[in-house]
């Protein structure tokens, strides 16, 4: 179930297109922690969304496939 970690890239694409306009605007040092922290969030999220996505890492539990053997209780 890869969908989920295109999702993630998508809407991590989505933010940083509505983002990007205004990280050349930033004049003062404040802003400039802000928006170079917001960057490195976002490589971090994409980073470690492409690293599953191309199967380097395990999925997280919830996207991992339940394989539930059955049990006999054969005594």
């Amino acid at each position: 179930m890869y969908q989920y970690t295109v999702l993630r890239l998508l809407l991590a694409c989505f933010f940083l297109y509505f983002a990007w306009p205004y990280i050349p605007e930033a004049v003062t040092k404040v802003e400039r922690i802000f928006w170079g922290g917001w960057l490195g969030f976002f490589t971090l999220v994409v980073g470690a969304n492409l690293a599953t996505l191309f199967q380097m890492t395990v999925p997280p539990v919830m996207e991992q496939k339940n394989r539930e053997q059955k049990r006999s209780h054969n005594y």
